[in-house]
């Protein structure tokens, strides 16, 4: 139960509405946006020493949302956590504000924490080839088995999300299909090639699938027909890494590192890679330099005769 008066969590559930249906945040965002805000709503009970109003949070202090943060600090929040909670947050007064209940000033006035730029773990290229490789697949049923690689290989062969994978349709794939269409992050579309080891991974898919594959539903389905959902490619990945002896950094997630880490190694320039990855930014590409600057360090250090 959120100690907050039927008010304040009225305009909040509000928010959240409004988040959801004109931002069209993605679900896990906003399952966060509502667990940080609970918790704000929490703590500031305990601060106050009483039921939260609107109040109440109308002139927080930048010391008030320091001391939110100190306390979530505390209980282990890194600081990506951090910055998700303030940004959460100043929505929510904002919302407020524009409503003329609240001064959402304080919470301009926190600066978020400093993100730790942590380098992606890339596989190496015949690690990459021989995970999405249809006879390494641990599956049994041999439709399930070439789905998983199909998935698998756009992930590497395309450098998608493994959302944005799920989210294909039959219709992607038209005859002769030479790229894809992909909707990715906040609905901007974007064109990748489409490999012809790729095509026909999800071509031996569809003829294998044992479920009518209609142009405008999702490609990918489940063991039971619905769509398939990204815990099972997940898991499949897990089982992957335990079979092959891979390292817990081989996640579906790594096979789209991979893939830039690997373009990039191979003469890719940045700003290609970046629409290839669909980054709003390019310092979010500029990361992979580092990776790349990290493996020819390593070769460096094992083979020069001075390192």
């Amino acid at each position: 139960m959120i100690p907050a008066d039927e008010r304040l969590l009225g305009e909040r559930a509000a928010w959240l509405d409004r988040l959801g249906a004109e931002r069209r945040l993605a679900g896990n965002t906003l399952e966060a946006y509502e667990r940080d805000t609970r918790q704000f709503l929490q703590f500031l009970s305990g601060y106050i020493g009483g039921t939260v109003r609107v109040d109440d949070i109308k002139d927080l202090r930048p010391a008030d949302l320091r001391a939110f943060l100190a306390s979530r600090r505390k209980e282990g929040a890194g600081a990506r956590s951090l910055g998700r909670h303030l940004a959460g947050l100043r929505s929510f007064l904002h919302f407020l504000e524009r409503k003329g209940l609240v001064n959402a000033a304080g919470a301009s006035a926190v600066r978020s924490p400093k993100q730790p730029r942590s380098l992606p773990k890339p596989l190496s290229g015949s690690q990459a080839i021989t995970v999405v490789d249809r006879a390494t697949q641990m599956n049994e049923e041999p439709w399930i088995a070439a789905r998983d690689a199909a998935v698998l290989s756009l992930l590497y062969g395309c450098g998608l999300r493994i959302s944005e994978a799920l989210d294909l349709t039959p219709s992607a794939f038209h005859a002769k299909a030479t790229s894809l269409r992909v909707t990715g992050k906040g609905g901007k579309t974007r064109l990748v090639p489409l490999l012809p080891v790729v095509g026909e991974a999800v071509e031996t898919y569809r003829k294998l699938c044992p479920y009518h594959l209609d142009e405008a539903e999702p490609l990918f389905r489940g063991a039971r027909g619905g769509k398939l959902q990204p815990a099972i490619i997940q898991r499949e990945m897990q089982r992957l890494r335990s079979a092959l002896g891979l390292p817990d950094s081989a996640t579906p997630h790594a096979l789209r590192h991979s893939f830039a880490t690997h373009l990039l190694g191979s003469g890719g320039d940045l700003r290609t890679i970046q629409e290839l990855l669909g980054h709003a930014s390019l310092s979010t590409t500029q990361i992979y330099t580092g990776v790349d600057s990290r493996r020819l360090l390593d070769i460096y250090d094992r083979a020069h005769p001075r390192a």
